[in-house]
């Protein structure tokens, strides 16, 4: 069963073929329903060494980022290399 845990955003590495798929008005869309809401579906990210890659979540991180927060909640989960 996976665990939901904070972790750093800056620790939190996009890949560039993730980035690549950012779309900065769903982004908008999202940051104001965090703000309204909070965050209702963690991030999904893999260990790489001592800082993780994001799996699943760009958009919702992003928006976290764009709402000045410092850390988002995720799960640690098992996943090929992209």
């Amino acid at each position: 069963m996976l665990k939901r845990e904070p972790f750093e955003i800056a620790n939190i590495y996009v890949p560039v073929k993730r980035r690549a798929t950012l779309e900065p008005a769903r982004v908008d869309a999202l940051a104001d329903d965090i703000l309204a809401n909070g965050l209702k579906m963690p991030i999904l990210v893999r260990e790489d060494g001592a800082r993780f890659v994001l799996v699943e979540g760009l958009h919702r991180l992003e928006a976290a980022k764009k709402l000045g927060e410092t850390t988002i909640d995720g799960y640690r989960v098992s996943s090929r290399k992209h």
